[in-house]
């Protein structure tokens, strides 16, 4: 089936390129997002494969669907950047990867966490520049703190299981609570409390309506002063602004996010020789108290690989007319 796969990073394609050898579906790799503007480049294409920056709302459906699209496939467990009851209102149906390699995520979390806490990538700018001074690098210990996991589906619970490794004490926040988490050792209590008690405080759950800047102003003033908090789900979960004046104050000991609120614009491309006009960004990267990476949190060989797969096996389902074990309900 003829498939337009859309923000396809040379990994994308080097990965997808080995896994269709198989499936034999005909590829068409586009570095560009999907807006308005690029959904053209679709035409012809009964499928387009999309990821969590691309436009797929009412309006780039609407355009989709006019030039022939009937399955949008995204390579992401998180479906909040497509509108699932458009795309049903014009007969498009809508796969996702429901599961990828969790420990990637989590992983990659923990040493965000290790990075800020004992300064390792200020240290090792300056040791490349033959300063090896201490001043300025110290950190505590994780054993016998407090860490708050908000979110502990796959990705969370790993995360709390590693922490609970470190010898923390770990407090969890969720919606569906799992049982499995308060085996391994983890408390739930409600979010004030999980804020209020935790130096450190990591986000693992989907972006939603009710979760849209669960950490705001109003959140970020009962939390214990000094805390880190670290975001790999989505930057949406965080008020950007906010966090800024809690670091300014020092009411935010430190922030590591790998999600933006704004990162469309800017993530998964080289604008080291432009000038940014983010003048948010600009700013959370000026504190020495801050580390931001670019939404790498999910990039490991095992993770793109069972996405890459995931995704190819919905689009040959799709094309033969079989179930799709994978497809996202117009309303949830």
């Amino acid at each position: 089936m003829k498939t337009a796969v859309f923000s396809a990073r040379r990994y994308d394609q080097a990965l997808f390129a080995k896994a269709n050898a198989q499936a034999g579906h005909e590829l068409v790799f586009f570095q560009d997002r999907l807006t308005p503007e690029t959904a053209r480049q679709a035409a012809g294409c009964p499928a387009v494969c999309v990821f969590v920056n691309d436009q797929v709302d009412a309006q780039v459906l609407g355009l989709l669907a006019a030039q022939g699209t009937r399955l949008v496939a995204t390579r992401s467990t998180g479906f909040n950047h497509i509108d699932a009851a458009a795309a049903a209102a014009v007969g498009i149906a809508v796969v996702r990867v429901t599961d990828y390699s969790p420990h990637s995520v989590a992983e990659f979390a923990v040493g965000l966490l290790l990075a800020l806490n004992r300064r390792i990538a200020r240290a090792s700018m300056r040791t490349r520049e033959g300063n090896f001074e201490l001043d300025g690098l110290m950190g505590f210990d994780l054993h016998g703190k407090t860490v708050g996991v908000i979110g502990t589906g796959k990705i969370g619970s790993i995360f709390a299981r590693i922490m609970l490794g470190f010898g923390c004490t770990v407090l969890g926040h969720d919606m569906d609570p799992k049982p499995a988490f308060e085996q391994m050792g983890g408390r739930y209590v409600g979010v004030a409390e999980l804020v209020a008690a935790s130096h450190v405080v990591s986000l693992h759950c989907p972006l939603t309506d009710a979760t849209r800047h669960i950490v705001d102003a109003k959140l970020l003033a009962s939390t214990r002063r000094g805390a880190i908090l670290v975001n790999t789900s989505r930057g949406a979960l965080v008020d950007t602004d906010a966090a800024i004046q809690a670091l300014k104050t020092g009411q935010l000991g430190g922030l590591a996010i790998d999600v933006y609120e704004q990162e469309a614009s800017l993530f998964f491309q080289d604008l080291s020789s432009t000038i940014i006009t983010d003048d948010v960004i600009q700013r959370l990267v000026s504190f020495p108290n801050v580390i931001v990476t670019g939404h790498q949190a999910f990039l490991t060989e095992e993770a793109i690989g069972q996405i890459v797969q995931t995704t190819l096996e919905s689009i040959t389902a799709f094309e033969r007319g079989t179930a799709l074990l994978n497809r996202i309900p117009a309303t949830p």
